[in-house]
């Protein structure tokens, strides 16, 4: 792939042309030069738009595909495909596939789908067997397997003994754990965050101190046992 990207404001705080507006000339797929005016006489497509920017390719912390199970949802040769025209170089994608996500032959089928694509994939292990909140998954052959994260997708644990054992074990191997800030009992079904337009509209809402809660316990938790934690916004 041989392009000039022309007039393009660089956006890398690490980058000495942080900032910047340059042109960009890339031969085979490689940055051959940046400078303030490249000219050239070879017959190299030319990417010339207002207001362009470019940047290292981006990371989605959160993709939900649906294979297995819901390819109808997403398969994950298009979701990849897709993150790639859409700038993203990684995404780490959810358990909630059909089965779950929960082990480590699991985690080897979606690394083993992502071969030879341009976009990274790091699957997140489902934290609980089937992600039912019961026991723990098979975490240890998870990570081995290249599972970079367990999370019961959009589900909180509700028993706080098992997110303790869960930091715990996850400890032994630097696993790291993801905890959905959400106490279920003070949620209940509500749909929306309570306010006066929950009110205004009639539905359910769903207060601040449902939210609270489960995070202040979950970092107690995280004191309690020096574990590693993550807490995903909603």
């Amino acid at each position: 792939m041989n392009v000039l990207i022309k007039s393009a404001t660089i956006v890398d705080p690490k980058s000495d042309f942080h900032n910047q507006t340059l042109d960009i000339l890339i031969e085979k797929g490689v940055i051959k030069q940046i400078a303030k005016r490249i000219s050239i006489s070879n017959n190299y497509k030319e990417i010339k738009r207002d207001n362009l920017h470019v940047s290292q390719g981006w990371f989605d912390s959160s993709v939900s595909f649906g294979e297995p199970g819901y390819e109808e949802r997403e398969t994950i040769e298009n979701g990849l495909k897709t993150a790639a025209l859409s700038g993203f170089t990684s995404v780490a994608v959810n358990a909630n596939a059909n089965p779950i996500i929960d082990s480590s032959a699991d985690i080897s089928f979606l690394k083993g789908k992502a071969n030879g694509n341009a976009v990274n994939l790091y699957p997140i292990g489902a934290l609980t067997k089937s992600s039912e909140g019961i026991d723990l998954a098979e975490l240890f052959d998870m990570k081995n397997a290249g599972a970079v994260a367990f999370y019961d997708y959009q589900k909180p644990i509700v028993n706080a003994n098992l997110m303790k054992l869960s930091l715990l074990y996850a400890g032994n191997f630097n696993g790291l754990v993801m905890s959905f800030p959400q106490d279920s009992k003070i949620s209940g079904s509500g749909v929306m965050n309570e306010n006066k337009t929950s009110t205004s509209l009639g539905l359910k809402g769903i207060p601040d101190l449902a939210e609270e809660l489960q995070i202040s316990r979950d970092l107690f938790l995280l004191e309690y046992t020096g574990g590693k934690l993550h807490i995903p916004t909603i």
